[in-house]
């Protein structure tokens, strides 16, 4: 995915540009993400929180990781599209729901996380790396 980049909720009420290009894209099988996605994984990508520009204001809601540490969850008050998560483990940076993108068809997963939650029926892609946890 080539920067910058944007995106933003179903309604519009939320818009982001990002000035630089992921630093990784994944799939989270963490049941956080289960739970948050209403999915078998939340896909998205990581970027540097200083590289996004938002506008307007999204809702937030903060929950304790897999890890323990507390990972803030943000949404659009107004259609409730999941947005962004920041965790406190890494506050310098922020993952991005791929469906947000205008153009989501640039999202290609690098690596799957937190597989030993995976949903025994998840076909997992051979073609990227698979972590139990965090690498």
């Amino acid at each position: 995915m080539t920067a910058p980049f944007s995106g933003g909720c179903a309604c519009g009420a939320i818009r982001y540009v990002c000035s630089r290009a992921p630093i990784a894209m994944l799939n989270c099988h963490c049941l956080d993400c289960q739970r948050a996605s209403g999915a078998p994984f939340a896909s998205g990508f990581i970027v540097a929180a200083a590289d996004m520009e938002i506008t307007g204001t999204p809702k937030t809601y903060s929950v304790r990781a897999g890890s323990g540490a507390l990972a803030t969850r943000s949404f659009c008050p107004e259609c409730g599209s999941p947005l962004f998560t920041r965790g406190d483990a890494n506050p310098g940076f922020q993952s991005v729901r791929f469906a947000s993108l205008d153009d989501a068809s640039a999202f290609q997963p690098m690596l799957d996380i937190w597989t030993a939650s995976a949903q025994p029926w998840v076909c997992l892609s051979q073609a990227i790396p698979h972590y139990p946890r965090v690498p």
